[in-house]
């Protein structure tokens, strides 16, 4: 049986990719107010604005190329299952391979109802319009989990990390909960890492060894080590 490697990926993986991050000065919450985009309220008040939010995230991110770190995390599943929990919304880590992800946060190139959460569809194109209607009838939403709302695959995601045997950490602050609350549910025995060029506050109880550097490659970095141990 393969050793149980559980991957918590967030934007500094992607940024590698070209896709801006939400709060660097120049990223994607640049001039709006988070609420009137990220927000059921938001969205009640003003659709189009939202609409067109997502529809410009859409439009940076169709043409962007999986990275070195995503790629790394693929050759990983020859010696490891390899689960990987992302914060990201962008689908790079299906793009480049890996067979198992998790998103948090929802998915960027898909729509749901708004009368039925369950009636999910994948975007062919970067738009999503008001007067998109799902087969019931009702306005489609962009698929993303917006603040104030239920994190539907947490549990799952609390689950997977109790389990791991390694857990990495790529390219988040560990701010945004409830997923900086994962690490929480890793065995105290289990090998871990933290891959960030800006290195979050972390509880030295936590036994986490941390790796200063881009997400590819600190991605090199632990590729190696993890060989090594694992030879």
């Amino acid at each position: 049986m393969k050793p149980k490697l559980v991957v918590l990926s967030g934007a500094g993986i992607s940024a590698e990719s070209g896709i801006a991050t939400f709060r660097d000065a120049g990223g994607l919450w640049e001039g709006y107010d988070i609420m009137q985009v990220a927000s059921i309220d938001g969205w009640n008040k003003n659709k189009s604005l939202v609409l067109d939010f997502y529809n410009q995230r859409r439009k940076q991110a169709i043409n962007a190329k999986p990275n070195l770190a995503h790629e790394i995390l693929v050759q990983l599943e020859e010696k490891f299952e390899v689960i990987i929990i992302t914060q990201n919304v962008d689908a790079l880590h299906e793009m480049a391979g890996s067979s198992n992800v998790i998103h948090l946060h929802g998915e960027l190139f898909k729509a749901r109802s708004t009368k039925d959460n369950q009636l999910v569809y994948e975007l062919k194109g970067w738009e999503l319009k008001e007067g998109d209607l799902c087969e019931m009838g009702a306005q489609l939403r962009p698929h993303i989990v917006w603040f104030g709302e239920e994190v539907p695959m947490m549990g799952r995601a609390n689950k997977i990390a109790s389990e791991a045997q390694i857990f990495i950490v790529i390219g988040t602050s560990l701010q945004v909960y409830p997923a900086a609350g994962l690490i929480d549910y890793v065995p105290n025995n289990a090998i871990k890492y933290l891959i960030d060029i800006n290195v979050p506050i972390v509880s030295n109880h936590y036994n986490i060894k941390i790796i200063k550097d881009s997400a590819t490659v600190g991605m090199k970095k632990v590729f190696d080590e993890l060989n090594s141990i694992f030879s």
